[in-house]
């Protein structure tokens, strides 16, 4: 069971999301707790899954992966009745940063990245269109982001 939020905690949790480097003590300076009630506010929220983890984020195009790739997937009716052995497949390729069950004409949304077309062409032949079940891919190539972020509207 999830307590309420309060102030203080969405305070904490916008920080946090902005730089899950910073100490306890920085964070409590900033809310205006002491550091050990900030500590204790931190670890609940860690327990109850509020905050499921701290990552570092990295920038995709410094690292070489400039193509980013929106595909809607159409499974047929036998990959509907196998729905566990397409998502496990999807999982499975580190490509594929997100995925999304949709309702509407499509039954997946999914974002992918690689290093340019020709690698997303060869994704898709070697991997993607490999998966039992798919009726149909539709791909869509994103020429430029507009916003991208991870933080929650705490």
């Amino acid at each position: 069971m999830h307590s309420e939020l309060d102030g203080y905690d969405r305070k904490i949790l916008a920080l946090l999301q902005e730089d899950a480097s910073l100490s306890s003590a920085q964070i409590a300076d900033q809310v205006g707790l002491s550091q050990s009630p900030c500590w204790r506010r931190i670890q609940r929220m860690k327990e109850e899954g509020i905050i499921r983890g701290q990552v570092t984020l990295l920038d995709r195009k410094k690292i070489g992966l400039n193509t980013q790739i929106f595909a809607e997937i159409k499974l047929n009716a036998h990959g509907r009745s196998n729905f566990t052995e397409f998502t496990e497949a999807i999982r499975g390729f580190p490509e594929v940063l997100e995925c999304y069950v949709l309702m509407g004409s499509v039954d997946f949304l999914l974002r992918i990245v690689t290093a340019d077309i020709e690698a997303y062409e060869r994704f898709f032949f070697e991997k993607l269109s490999m998966v039992p079940g798919i009726q149909e891919v539709n791909s869509i190539v994103a020429l430029s982001e507009i916003k991208s972020t991870t933080s929650l509207p705490v």
